[in-house]
């Protein structure tokens, strides 16, 4: 089978990687920067494209004779590569997190018989679907708490936070109010907000914040009460929104030393240089997903844990480890026909499907990433 990954960032590199382990997998990677295609290439088995995907003839050209499409591009560019390989009638497993509604191109990815699996990554991703296999096993679903962060093993102040992409999409989640559901219903709050201590085995108090990644689950299913939260340690909130009240996080142009500059781009500046994470540095993603509901007039809690560790043999990262491997994992199911659902297809779909989702979790588990779950009566 023939798969092709859009774009080459540390991501679509282990996804590519990992599928070329297979051998019923020819895989190729598209992307704009041919010295990242040249790295990959002697890496693995892998043939790279060099193309612009920013051009949906482009797209469709490249995934014309694909059996499986990965996407992996960053989120401004999702939204368009994702309704370009639909056009083209293609199965695709995408991790790109755009801030469009994928659900919106639910009709034609049906009329074109197309499973498009959206968000297949940590969180969204990994979490949705397990909220979606929970709902799917209780009788009546109460609440889900979806708590989530990557951060470095050595805190460094001033802000004890590294990432290995740009600040501004960091940034962006901190200006994005964050959609929940109380009561049954929407409701906005402010990023940053309801901050929150939370003690983790082996980590031990991190807080937690408002941000707005529920995205599918606010409309897939009915849970009268959902939140996801960030996960930092402790005192990081608060320089952020200190940051974004002042200004610093405006998209705003203002005269600064007789020039015209926006205060967003001179703020991800400075900060990557304080959030740059090195090579080789330590770093780990933490999530903790609650769900509550009743089951033969049982009330119950289940608790799934996730602590992942920058894997130093293979020199990659956590976020990369968890975010890739279930993409790469639904790729196969889905290019070997073991899992169909033609439309917009969110993760929490897959966690109803349980035979699809123990075979998530079993693979997982080869490749050293680890839910564990815990079931208690309430």
């Amino acid at each position: 089978m023939k798969a092709i990954v859009l774009g080459c960032g540390l991501v679509g590199g282990l996804i590519a990687k990992d599928l070329a382990k297979d051998e019923n997998f020819q895989v190729t990677v598209a992307d704009i920067d041919e010295k990242k295609l040249e790295k990959l290439a002697k890496e693995a088995d892998i043939q790279g494209i060099r193309t612009d995907l920013s051009n949906s003839n482009d797209i469709k050209k490249i995934v014309a004779d694909k059996d499986i499409v990965i996407g992996a591009v960053p989120g401004f560019l999702g939204f368009n590569t994702l309704r370009s390989v639909i056009e083209a009638g293609k199965n695709i497993v995408d991790i790109s997190f755009m801030a469009e509604d994928t659900l919106s191109l639910n009709e034609l990815a049906k009329k074109k018989g197309v499973t498009a699996v959206i968000d297949m990554g940590v969180a969204p991703g990994m979490s949705h679907m397990i909220v979606g296999y929970v709902n799917s096993l209780l009788d009546e679903t109460e609440s889900a708490a979806i708590l989530v962060g990557g951060l470095p093993v050595i805190r460094e102040w001033p802000y004890e936070y590294k990432i290995s992409w740009s600040p501004k999409d960091v940034i962006e989640e901190y200006i994005r109010p964050a959609r929940l559901i109380e009561g049954g219903k929407i409701v906005e709050k402010p990023a940053l907000s309801d901050l929150e201590l939370v003690n983790l085995p082996k980590i031990g108090t991190l807080e937690a914040f408002n941000t707005d990644g529920l995205r599918s689950l606010l409309y897939t299913i009915k849970i009268p009460s959902m939140k996801e939260k960030t996960l930092r340690y402790p005192g990081y909130a608060e320089k952020m929104r200190m940051l974004r009240e002042t200004g610093f996080f405006s998209d705003t142009p203002i005269e600064a030393g007789g020039a015209k500059v926006n205060p967003i781009d001179i703020t991800s500046k400075l900060l990557f240089s304080k959030w740059e994470l090195k090579e080789d540095e330590g770093e780990f993603t933490v999530m903790r997903i609650i769900v509550q509901g009743k089951k033969e007039e049982k009330r119950l809690c289940y608790t799934y844990d996730l602590l992942d560790y920058y894997d130093k043999n293979e020199k990659v990262t956590s976020m990369s480890r968890t975010t890739g491997f279930p993409c790469a994992i639904m790729a196969r199911l889905v290019a070997k026909g073991e899992f169909k659902c033609p439309g917009v297809c969110p993760p929490e779909y897959i966690g109803r499907e349980h035979k699809v989702y123990q075979k998530v979790m079993n693979e997982l588990e080869k490749r050293d990433v680890f839910y564990k779950e815990n079931i208690v009566e309430i």
